[in-house]
């Protein structure tokens, strides 16, 4: 605990101003998504500029200021003239962009240039969903058409303000009989993960501590123990609300010792524990999976096990699972990303899969047995990872409650993709070139890709074209066929893509092949239009690979052999 203040000196910053004194209009809003490993330029708030972050993990950084670890559902207040970037190295970040003006009332109005709530730039708010709804109908309804619809949008924002304001603006009109303990509440507020005593806070007051408990008792109607674990409380179901962190690491943020002591408390004060508060506190929907299950779910899960080879689709949604199988990320481009990974196994484990407390369960087959093995642990639900990325992208964003930040991902993907095979053809490539991405698996047998994996990436709109053979494996919906090398001629391309496999057995067996005159006599090994991958790298469809295929396919097709 810090050592007690002097009487004179302020125990918090200075007042805000007046909301009374003051007009809000809002001006702009926009969803922003900035790709993982990547740093923003510096920006500089031309207004009172709230961000409302949706998705992923970063640092805000701010001039002057202390840097702020920035995750889903955190909200940051930045007055005018503040300047700031955000970097983010792990996941893709998603954010409500929104700006405001506040102007003075009075004889001469004016624009209002102050912090509104002084010292703080990060708010608390939970259910953070409510803000989320009120930024997406904001969003939604653009400050466009006849003044009336402008009038409902600002009556829009003057809601989500007020829920902001409502848990941070601080009134100081505490009915307060003894203004010296008054100021120990405020203290008690602002350092409740600390180790306080009632003797430590009897001496900030400056009174004795036979006075000092009836006095506040007065003041709150609890005794000073009793107020201060209310605060820690409060404070966790905030936590416990908005973040998928460990119950032992939301126990340490809020100042109890250990989660068994923090549970208790908890059970004491709410009759219920924190994870059954967490569960009955999230909004639910219902949902069909892709083998029919009709399951109510989380409206915005925060631990969420997902199992199947598509894992860089949640990544790319600005969400970190808890849980999945650690081989589909071992050696992808995302695979730095997700270190922490609680690996279920494959198959999928149930009994681990229980340990790291989901609150839903994606899981990539439609095995209704593996289904019913954990559907009893949590909301589960089976996933077509063999889909089409947009359909994928757009039903993991229902699910996950990340639908704008799917919408705002495809139509960034969309235009960078057209704009790299419209640069691809301007420089070389023929209309009409075919192409085809191989690998060998289980030994020795050979496969042409077909709806998953590389391919997805070749023949996306306005890409290269399938084989006559490669054609039909599509029309059938078929991930992949295994191919006769007797066949070869028939399956390759104008540009083939070899994906180097795993497996020692499967990698002899393609050296084999490279080594013959059939794999020499094909037309692309002649023109130098064959290229060697990493197979675990970059033979999947997820939309993480996807996004790096468009820097790596105009390096390769720009005459490089291989990575």
């Amino acid at each position: 605990m810090r050592q007690p203040a002097h009487p004179a000196q302020p125990l918090s910053p200075p007042p805000p101003a007046s909301l009374r004194s003051l007009l809000f209009q809002m001006k702009s809003i926009e969803l922003v998504m900035q790709s993982a490993d990547t740093v923003s330029a510096v920006r500089t708030a031309e207004q009172h500029t709230l961000l409302l972050f949706t998705g992923g993990r970063g640092e805000l950084h701010i001039t002057e200021q202390a840097t702020l670890s920035v995750h889903t559902d955190k909200c940051c207040l930045l007055p005018p003239g503040a300047s700031y970037r955000l970097d983010n190295q792990e996941l893709t970040l998603y954010y409500y962009l929104l700006s405001f003006n506040a102007v003075t009332t009075g004889g001469s109005p004016a624009l209002c240039l102050d912090e509104l709530l002084p010292g703080r730039t990060e708010l608390i708010f939970h259910p953070f969903t409510r803000v989320i709804r009120l930024a997406e109908e904001l969003l939604a309804h653009p400050n466009g058409g006849d003044d009336l619809q402008h009038f409902r949008q600002q009556l829009r924002f003057q809601e989500l303000l007020l829920l902001l304001l409502e848990q941070n603006y601080s009134t100081r009109q505490l009915p307060s009989p003894a203004q010296s303990v008054e100021s120990t509440v405020h203290f008690m507020q602002n350092h409740y993960r600390e180790s306080i005593t009632v003797k430590q806070l009897a001496e900030l007051a400056g009174v004795s501590p036979w006075q000092y408990t009836p006095i506040f008792q007065k003041l709150t109607g609890k005794r000073p123990l009793d107020y201060l674990t209310d605060l820690r409380i409060g404070h966790s179901k905030h936590h416990l609300l908005a973040s998928a962190e460990p119950l032992r690491e939301i126990a340490r943020r809020v100042g109890f010792s250990d989660e068994y002591y923090f549970s208790r408390r908890f059970r004491q004060k709410t009759g219920v524990t924190p994870g059954q508060y967490a569960q009955s506190q999230q909004r639910r929907i219902t949902v069909t999976d892709w083998t029919g299950h009709s399951v109510e779910i989380p409206e915005r899960p925060k631990r969420v096990v997902y199992h199947g080879e598509t894992l860089g689709d949640v990544l790319a949604l600005g969400v970190k699972p808890v849980g999945g199988d650690e081989a589909f990320a071992r050696g992808s481009v995302y695979s730095h990303r997700v270190k922490h990974l609680a690996n279920v196994g494959f198959p999928l484990d149930p009994q681990l899969t229980r340990s790291i407390r989901p609150d839903l369960i994606i899981l990539a087959s439609p095995d209704e047995q593996v289904y019913r093995s954990v559907a009893g642990i949590a909301p589960s639900l089976t996933f077509d990872s063999f889909a089409p990325l947009e359909q994928r992208l757009r039903i993991l964003g229902e699910w996950l409650g990340k639908q704008r930040e799917a919408a705002v991902w495809l139509q960034a993907y969309h235009a960078k993709n057209a704009a790299m095979w419209q640069r691809l053809y301007a420089g070389g490539l023929r209309a009409g070139e075919t192409a085809s991405a191989l690998f060998y698996d289980h030994g020795n047998h050979l496969y042409a890709m077909g709806m998953t994996g590389l391919s997805t990436a070749l023949y996306a709109p306005g890409g290269l074209q399938p084989t006559a053979e490669i054609k039909d494996i599509l029309d059938k919906d078929l991930g992949f066929r295994e191919v006769d090398p007797a066949m070869l001629h028939s399956y390759a391309g104008d540009r083939v893509f070899m994906l180097i496999p795993e497996r020692e057995d499967s990698r002899k067996a393609m050296e084999q092949l490279l080594q013959t005159e059939l794999w020499s006599s094909l037309p692309a090994v002649e023109q130098g239009h064959a290229y060697m991958l990493d197979g675990a790298k970059w033979n999947s469809g997820d939309a993480l690979t996807r996004e790096r295929l468009l820097t790596l396919l105009p390096r390769l097709l720009g005459g490089q052999k291989g990575e």
